[in-house]
C-alpha cells in the first residue's frame, strides 16, 4: 500500500475512527455515518454518497471486508478487494474518512460503526425501506441517531452492471 498518498489518511480503524469522531464531536461538528459494500463504485454511489454528505459536516463511510461480501453475495465478489474499495471511497471529496468493517458482529453497522461514530445522522438507500426495519435502527434509537433515506437513482446498481458485463 502507498501509505504517503494523502487518501490512505482518511482511511481509519474503527479505534482511530472512535477517537476522531469524538474530537470532531467536540468541536461542534455535525457527523454522518453510511454503511455498505461499495463494490465496482459507480454514479449511483456518488449520488448517495453526496447527499448523505449534506447532511452534516463530516461523513464517515463503513465498508463491509470482503469475507463478509463472500458470505452475503456469493464467491464470486467483491469485483474490487476491500484495501481498493477503500481507497477509491477516500479519493472522493464528499467522503472525509473510511473504515473497513472488520469482525463477524462488527461487520453490521450496529455492530461497532455506529457506536465508536456516534453520528448525528445515519443514511441509507431507499432500497432498504423505512427506517424503522432498518437492522441498525434500534441502535440507532439507542444512540439517538437521527435516519436520513437518500432516493435510490433507477438502473444503477453494482448487480446490474456485473450483469450487463457477463452478457457481453
Amino acid at each position: 500500500m502507498n501509505d504517503h498518498l494523502w487518501r490512505y489518511d482518511k482511511i481509519l480503524t474503527i479505534d482511530q475512527a472512535r477517537q476522531k469522531a469524538e474530537e470532531l464531536r467536540n468541536a461542534g461538528k455535525k457527523l454522518v455515518t453510511v454503511n455498505g459494500v461499495f463494490d465496482l463504485i459507480q454514479a449511483g454511489h456518488l449520488d448517495f454518497l453526496e447527499e448523505a454528505k449534506q447532511q452534516g459536516d463530516i461523513l464517515f463511510v463503513g465498508i463491509n471486508t470482503d469475507k463478509s461480501v463472500r458470505d452475503k453475495k456469493g464467491s464470486s465478489r467483491p469485483i474490487i478487494p476491500q484495501d481498493q474499495r477503500a481507497a477509491l471511497l477516500a479519493a472522493l471529496a464528499c467522503v472525509d474518512y473510511v473504515v473497513i468493517m472488520d469482525g463477524a458482529y462488527d461487520e453490521e453497522p450496529h455492530g461497532t460503526f455506529l457506536p465508536a461514530i456516534k453520528s448525528d445522522i445515519h443514511v441509507n438507500g431507499d432500497d432498504h425501506g423505512q427506517a424503522e426495519i432498518w437492522i441498525e435502527y434500534p441502535k440507532m434509537q439507542e444512540l439517538g441517531i437521527s435516519a436520513y433515506t437518500v432516493k435510490r437513482r433507477p438502473n444503477l446498481s453494482t448487480s446490474e452492471i456485473i450483469e450487463k458485463i457477463k452478457a457481453i
